[in-house]
């Protein structure tokens, strides 16, 4: 199946199984904007819990706010979104669709990676166990070549990012013969800024309604809320302030699914540190960041660490965590070293003193900062597409089964007498309370018992608790494993006491 084929594949299991649905789809939906489903939200707040007990709950100098989408003008102005926050947009004249310049230059390099990953495949699928990864990657010629070349594309498109060059990014596009996806054609028009905030307005009237912004961001609301939380928590440095919300940009190309939209969430973490620790902390959080994502188990091969060519205004330092997506390898979350902008900045344009008062050295100085940003919406689809899998059976049939990390799958517990009748139903429902206190549980009676643990694969459900006349004896009931599918004769105790080990926090955080 071709990468195409398995990420419309991921697109369709998550329509027909309530995890996320087109906004507005009975008006004939909005352009990259969707909505969670039943199990979709389930999954989602799940992601966000396993977040935040790592961000928040297991580190004594971390804290969690939410701060309003609607914020004062000026704080967009002091962040420099007002004035800088832009893509480069770029018009195909034959097709009349709209790209961003950088993302058509990125999907070209990206392809040029891919034929590297195939011949990595190929040389690892020939030589075994006794293939040296390391060496054939600087040793084979092909490979060579094709670094060569990226090296070569990078230097001009980061001095070209850099420099806010426009034409250079045309000329680039031009001399790599970079084609509209749509058309074929190359007939492109000239490189244009273009604002990616959404406007609205905050009043009783037009004429005196004031311009205020939906956040692109939800960092500004940790940096302006520095102060209020410090003296209401009396934290010391280092400590971080964490966030998850919405934010909105008015994204040129919303594309590939729900990787790139216009309403999005963010989970983020905005670490207060001492001028001249930032290259120690930054090392450390990469390191804490990565082990966080291994440790749901999705595979290391599917991650890697992407250095920026080019850093943003206020950073001394950027990379990004990628994922393995159907559609190649794309950043999943951004790790920066902020150093002192956004603090000194709301200081200036707010008038307000925004100091760190050291009790040790008797100094006050602005903290630098350190953040780590992850996409909630990006993780949904990068746990949702790597879960999906269609497999082989020994019987020679199959099944199609999401193998969600077990912490993180919507529904823990499927309930399923296996008739209805002979007083089943009403001994799974008193069941299904034991459980439902502890984990988020569904009751299922419909269909022939095996079409049931196919419906609970394709939802992801780990556990599927069967209960049959047997259990009306002695209070046994089988359990099924949704990786394995192998079941176990258990007392509903021992059962509680199997799925409470095998979802205990501690056995998935340490690291």
């Amino acid at each position: 199946m071709s990468k195409e084929d398995k990420f419309k594949k991921v697109i369709s299991h998550a329509k027909e199984y309530g995890f996320v649905f087109q906004s507005s789809e009975i008006y004939d939906g909005l352009s990259a904007v969707y909505d969670y489903g039943q199990n979709g939200t389930d999954l989602k707040n799940n992601i966000k819990d396993y977040w935040l007990k790592a961000m928040v709950q297991l580190n004594d100098n971390i804290v969690n706010i939410d701060s309003a989408i609607l914020m004062h003008p000026k704080i967009w102005k002091a962040s420099g979104h007002v004035d800088a926050f832009n893509d480069p947009l770029i018009d195909n004249k034959d097709s009349k669709k709209r790209y961003r310049a950088d993302v058509l230059i990125e999907d070209y390099i990206s392809k040029i990676d891919n034929k590297i990953q195939k011949e990595i495949s190929k040389a690892k699928k020939k030589f075994g166990e006794n293939f040296d990864k390391e060496q054939f990657v600087s040793t084979n010629s092909r490979i060579l070549n094709y670094n060569n070349k990226i090296s070569d594309i990078n230097k001009v498109f980061s001095e070209a990012l850099e420099k806010d060059d426009l034409k250079a990014l045309k000329k680039l596009i031009e001399d790599l013969e970079i084609a509209c996806p749509v058309s074929g054609s190359k007939n492109w028009t000239d490189v244009k800024q273009f604002n990616l905030m959404f406007g609205t307005k905050l009043g009783a009237s037009a004429e005196s309604a004031m311009d205020l912004y939906l956040r692109p961001e939800t960092a500004q609301g940790i940096f302006v809320n520095f102060l209020n939380v410090q003296k209401t928590s009396r934290l010391k440095i280092p400590f971080g302030i964490a966030q998850i919300g919405k934010a909105f940009r008015n994204e040129i190309v919303a594309r590939q699914f729900i990787f790139r939209m216009r309403e999005f969430e963010q989970m983020e973490m905005q670490f207060f540190i001492k001028p001249g620790t930032q290259q120690e902390w930054y090392a450390k959080w990469k390191e804490n960041r990565l082990a966080w994502h291994l440790s749901l188990g999705l595979g290391e091969d599917n991650y890697r660490f992407h250095d920026h060519d080019k850093l943003a205004h206020y950073a001394d330092a950027a990379c990004d965590i990628e994922f393995n997506f159907p559609f190649g390898f794309k950043e999943l979350e951004g790790i920066h070293s902020r150093t002192d902008f956004d603090l000194t900045s709301h200081e200036k344009f707010s008038s307000k003193k925004i100091k760190y008062f050291d009790t040790l050295s008797n100094e006050s100085f602005t903290p630098y900062v350190l953040e780590t940003s992850i996409g909630l919406d990006r993780m949904f689809l990068a746990v949702f597409s790597k879960s999906l899998i269609e497999e082989k059976l020994e019987d020679g049939s199959s099944r199609t089964v999401l193998k969600f990390p077990k912490i993180l799958a919507p529904k823990k517990v499927a309930v399923l007498p296996l008739l209805k009748k002979d007083g089943l139903p009403e001994l799974s429902k008193q069941i299904l309370e034991e459980f439902k206190w502890d984990y988020n549980c569904v009751y299922d009676e419909k269909d022939a018992i095996g079409r049931r643990y196919r419906r609970q694969d394709a939802l992801g459900t780990p556990y599927c608790l069967t209960v049959d006349h047997q259990s009306l004896e002695d209070r046994t009931i089988t359990i099924r494993d949704r990786d394995t599918m192998k079941q176990q004769r258990l007392t509903v105790q021992e059962v509680k006491n199997k799925i409470k080990t095998e979802l205990d926090l501690k056995s998935w955080l340490t690291f």
